[in-house]
């Protein structure tokens, strides 16, 4: 035996302890199975102090103090006793609870039995029995009353002998029994699995996941129902898109379009009929949209018995200088004629007179002038009746006739007024006559067309012509609706200072008040303000009256619709879908062609003279008329490229872009600001103002006459028959010539001929007469003539000489 430290011995080692005692065999099982350091008791002293008696109550005496032992000592052997004191209470637990399961299991096993015999399940609800079987298993009954009341007793003595026969399926059933009744079930210690073989096993996590992925694949090769969607398609669609509204892969509508012939990528664009025949390939229905259903409900028609009448619109046409804007400002009692530059009408007018009798009629004054042809459209297109004036001492002109083409293409009824009769050579019959030319026959002549003979200047036959117009509005029966959203027409747009853009709005239908949201071709806004011709400020107008509107974000185009929305989300939209329509149209290019007229182009395009302007006007009309008029002087070899066009003053934007693309800036009616002002001077930009539309046109068409390559005009002056030819070293060969006609200068334009061909062009180096060098010889004297770097000359031949001149040409 191994000694020790003084007074202990190892308790592994000792020979005088009985191995029945519990407290010693439960202290040398720690020892064994524990992992921490052995601890060491002295033997006689726990002898002395523990029985089996307080080992078995859990009760732990203290020890006394010993002379030769620690504190730490006495604390460490005092916790392994507690230590082997708690095992042992823990293994008569265990033990108790395993004699439980046995006669458990034993119960079990009866229960089995019967619940194969009982067939019916009337005996089954009658002995409390329920039995499950699903694929050769059987479930245990709920609760063990039941057991109990089928007859079976717990007896103990029976558990231990049968215990030894117990059978696979039995253990089966206990483990279940365990699972679900025994205490702590669901968790799984170490010492279970060590000291139990009857613990059933558990699926792996492999073998789990394994048949997931079994059901997911049988999921997705499983037939599904197939759901057939309505696909709404609009004009063009991107694969990836088309794919989402399908709900299918987009790998798999390439492929399909692949099938088709269609080499096209999940961003790429393809065309509606395309994406139809995809859409039908996939079994679903196709519903055809178009980005221009968003101006479906714009406008509407009126129901009959709604139409109320309204005041005619007339428009005033005919050529310049005939007293259009004189007949207006008579009717209105005002001087507008005195106030317009150069006395001619530049812009289009809307205006409203009542006649004496209290009825109202609107009047839209027209230009005169040959640039504004647009202008002349856009008043036919939006009148009721058109009064066509003719000057009694002019007849009819070009404009006229342009007039009387606008009114026969708008089919509105013509009303002809025979101006400036006060005058002494005014023929009012040459005017009658002149119209039967143009189909307009009158009422005198036995036609449908109202004529009146009128003077603006004095106020002739003035009354005569408003009631010649009422009466043409009774026949029309003008009518509409005042109680809905107005609807109209942008007759003229400008920019002022202060306020924005500002539109003049013709309203046909409903009654425009302010506040109302409205869009007008590529713009929106709403009504901040309604202004009449004089200025004043209006809350309303309504059908057949204009006036001038403020509240657009942007200058609108004389000619677009005007119409009133219920919210601003709508008109935005439908303000976009117009601008990007309008730019995409602007995107189209013209095909180019074979490589030949690519090339013709070209030399075309390098030949070409250009002059770069940048126009401004106070007025959108304005501002078309003159980037028209400039277009039309454009030729072969010159032209106008109109950089920019715009209304409202020149700012200094349009001075950086003059300076950057080269161009002249032209002004009409408008002048820089003062930022504007400073880089032009700076840069030196060329700027020129004008206030009448001819003063400008004849300017520019000035300028491209500078541009065009001059004529070049030939004149002869002289030929002249050489007779010898001399040799001289210091000069070359001289030619002895007899002047013919003409006259021979020196330093001229020379040719000479040989046998009727021109074998040299050059010039004349000098000319002698009896060896002093002379200017000039005339016909009938000889001289010897040399000529520039040119030697090879023979008797017979003749010289002829000219001079090229220059002549400027003009457009």
């Amino acid at each position: 035996m191994a000694e020790q430290k003084k007074g202990t011995l190892s308790l592994s080692c000792r020979s005088d302890l009985k191995k029945t005692d519990p407290l010693d065999a439960k202290v040398r099982q720690s020892f064994s199975h524990g992992k921490t350091k052995v601890v060491t008791v002295e033997v006689k002293k726990r002898r002395s102090l523990l029985n089996r008696s307080q080992v078995t109550s859990g009760k732990v005496p203290e020890l006394p103090q010993s002379g030769d032992l620690t504190n730490i000592e006495i604390e460490t052997r005092l916790k392994a006793v507690k230590d082997a004191i708690r095992e042992n209470k823990e293994q008569e637990e265990l033990r108790s609870i395993r004699e439980k399961e046995e006669r458990e299991s034993i119960k079990f096993e009866k229960d089995s039995a019967i619940a194969e015999q009982e067939t019916s399940k009337e005996k089954t609800a009658k002995n409390g029995t329920e039995t499950k079987v699903n694929s050769g298993r059987f479930f245990p009954p709920k609760t063990f009353k039941q057991t109990k009341d089928a007859g079976f007793e717990d007896d103990d003595s029976s558990t231990r002998n049968n215990s030894s026969k117990r059978v696979p399926a039995v253990k089966k059933g206990i483990n279940e029994l365990r699972g679900r009744y025994a205490p702590g079930a669901g968790r799984i210690s170490i010492h279970n699995a060590m000291d139990r073989d009857d613990v059933g096993r558990t699926r792996s996590l492999t073998s789990l996941r394994r048949a997931r992925q079994k059901n997911k694949i049988s999921s997705v090769n499983s037939e599904e129902t197939k759901i057939i969607k309505d696909v709404i398609l609009p004009e063009t669609i991107s694969v990836q898109e088309l794919s989402s509204r399908m709900a299918v892969r987009t790998g798999d509508v390439v492929k399909t379009l692949m099938k088709l012939g269609v080499m096209a990528t999940a961003n790429q664009i393809i065309d509606a009929d395309t994406a139809e025949l995809i859409i039908l390939e996939f079994g679903h229905r196709v519903r055809r949209v178009s980005d221009s259903d968003i101006e479906i409900g714009l406008k509407r028609e009126d129901e009959i018995a709604d139409l109320l009448p309204r005041p005619p619109v007339v428009t005033i046409m005919g050529h310049v200088d005939h007293g259009k804007t004189s007949l207006l400002d008579a009717l209105r009692k005002t001087d507008v004629a005195l106030t317009e530059a150069g006395g001619i009408t530049q812009c289009i007018g809307a205006y409203q007179v009542t006649t004496s009798d209290g009825r109202k009629i609107t009047f839209i004054d027209t230009p005169g002038h040959a640039a504004f042809t647009e202008m002349r459209s856009r008043g036919a297109n939006v009148t009721d009746i058109v009064v066509l004036v003719v000057a009694a001492d002019d007849s009819v002109k070009d404009q006229t006739i342009e007039a009387i083409n606008h009114a026969k293409a708008a089919e509105v009824p013509i009303v002809v007024a025979i101006n400036k009769i006060d005058k002494h050579d005014a023929n009012p019959e040459n005017v009658r006559k002149s119209l039967l030319n143009h189909e307009i026959v009158v009422e005198s002549y036995g036609g449908d067309v109202i004529d009146v003979e009128i003077s603006a200047k004095t106020g002739a036959n003035l009354q005569k012509l408003e009631e010649a117009i009422l009466l043409q509005a009774e026949i029309l029966d003008l009518k509409a609706n005042p109680n809905r959203e107005a609807e109209g027409i942008v007759i003229e747009s400008k920019v002022e200072k202060g306020l924005g853009p500002v539109a003049t709005v013709l309203v046909h239908k409903g009654t425009l008040k302010s506040g109302d949201i409205f869009v007008s071709g590529a713009v929106f806004g709403r009504v901040r303000a309604i202004r009449n011709h004089r200025g004043e400020n209006l809350r309303e107008i309504t059908p057949g009256t204009p006036g001038e509107i403020i509240g657009f974000n942007g200058p609108t185009i004389p000619g677009d619709d005007f119409v009133v929305v219920g919210d601003e989300t709508k008109a935005k939209e439908i303000a976009n879908y117009r601008d990007y329509k309008k730019r995409e149209l602007a995107w189209v290019v013209s095909s180019r062609g074979t490589a030949e007229q690519m090339f013709s182009q070209l030399k075309t395009d390098e030949k070409l003279q250009s002059l770069s302007v940048i126009v401004k006007a106070d007025v959108q009309g304005s501002s078309e008329a003159i980037c028209s008029s400039l277009q039309r002087l454009s030729t072969d070899e010159v032209a106008v490229k109109i950089i920019h066009s715009g209304i409202g003053e020149i700012t200094e934007n349009d001075a950086s872009l003059a300076r950057a693309s080269n161009a002249l800036i032209i002004g009409f009616n408008v002048r820089s600001n003062m930022q504007a002002r400073d880089q032009i001077a700076r840069d030196s930009i060329q700027v020129k103002y004008y206030s009448i539309i001819y003063d400008l046109i004849d300017d520019i068409k000035a300028l491209l006459s500078g541009l065009l390559a001059p004529d070049i005009k030939e004149t002869i002056l002289g030929s002249a028959e050489i007779r010898k030819v001399f040799d001289i070293s210091k000069l070359g060969r001289i030619a002895g010539c007899m002047i013919t006609n003409g006259s021979i200068k020196r330093g001229a334009k020379a040719r000479l001929l040989r046998d009727g061909v021109v074998v040299y062009t050059g010039e004349v180096k000098s000319v002698r007469r009896n060896k002093d060098d002379v200017k000039e010889v005339k016909s009938g004297f000889e001289c010897g003539i040399c000529l520039e770097n040119y030697n090879d000359i023979h008797p017979n031949d003749m010289i002829e000489c000219f001079e090229l001149e220059e002549v400027a040409r003009q457009l």
